[in-house]
Parts: C-alpha cells; sequence; structure tokens
C-alpha cells in the first residue's frame, strides 16, 4: 500500500506545454519495397493477393503489388516518432499510453512508390488530469498526390 504523502508527489499535477503547438518536422523518405509490402501482408495475416502476387496486382491494373493501408504506420512512423521524444513538446514518455490513430487514405501506395511525409503537432491540451498530444503525418507520393493523412494521439497520465 502507498503512503498519501508518497502518491501526492508522484501524481503531482504538471500542466502540460502548448508551445509547441504548430511545429512541423523535417520530412522523411520512404522508398515501398515489394518484399516490404508482401512481409508487412503475411505478417497482419492478409490474404488478398494485390499485396502478395505482382501478376495478380499487375492484372488488375496496378504497377506492381498494392500495400495494405495500414502499412501507412510503417512510411510514416519515422516522421513521426522524433516529436514524441521532442523536449519541447516535453511530454512524459515513461506516463503515456497511445490513444488512437485515424487515417484518411488518397491513391493506393504500391511497390516502387517513394512515400515523403511530414509531422506536425497539432494539439497539445489537457483535461480529466490527462494530457492529450495529438500529432498529424501527411504523406505524398513521388507525383505529389496526398496518399495519407494520419491523425495520432497519445495520453500521458498524471500531468
Amino acid at each position: 500500500m502507498r503512503r498519501p504523502d508518497k502518491v501526492d508527489k508522484e501524481l503531482s499535477p504538471v500542466p502540460v506545454n502548448t508551445k509547441a503547438i504548430g511545429k512541423t518536422y523535417e520530412p522523411t523518405t520512404y522508398a515501398v519495397g515489394r518484399e516490404k509490402i508482401k512481409e508487412y501482408a503475411r505478417a497482419v495475416g492478409e490474404t488478398n493477393p494485390l499485396h502478395l502476387d505482382e501478376k495478380a496486382a499487375r492484372d488488375a491494373g496496378y504497377a506492381d503489388v498494392v500495400a495494405p493501408p495500414m502499412f501507412a504506420v510503417v512510411y510514416s512512423s519515422p516522421s513521426v516518432a522524433p516529436s514524441l521524444f521532442d523536449p519541447e513538446v516535453e511530454m512524459n514518455f515513461a506516463m503515456m499510453v497511445h490513444g488512437g490513430q485515424e487515417f484518411e487514405w488518397g491513391p493506393l501506395v504500391v511497390a516502387g512508390d517513394e512515400i515523403t511525409t511530414t509531422a506536425s503537432v497539432k494539439d497539445i491540451s489537457e483535461r480529466d488530469g490527462r494530457g492529450y498530444y495529438v500529432f498529424e503525418s501527411v504523406s505524398v507520393n513521388q507525383r505529389g498526390e496526398q496518399v495519407c493523412r494520419g491523425t495520432w494521439t497519445n495520453i500521458v497520465r498524471g500531468v
């Protein structure tokens, strides 16, 4: 059992710092490989031949195998990850839990595409004793088409 004085020290509120809202991070570029798509598809139990068979994908009108939608995490994470540890954001990573992800997809991503992702701090707020840190990623292919917009929410307990 915890002593009350120890609990007070551990959970005393620390206000969130909202100064980083609007900050944008350096873009990252990911070269989408055929084998990476296939590996990802097999890892998540995908059986659609568009993700696993070049001939099936080409017969369906695609240049190569098609990335499953959640492959977006693979090409956008390198851009989003630095924001989680950014000293300006001041997020207590040890107290963070994953709050959710939302994605809006555009044209399909296929092997051979180069995806450039830019991440930014969309919002930082505090409510119910928790800090809410919302990041946004925008991913475009080599033709400038937006293939995915992601919203990444992290919750920090005990702020």
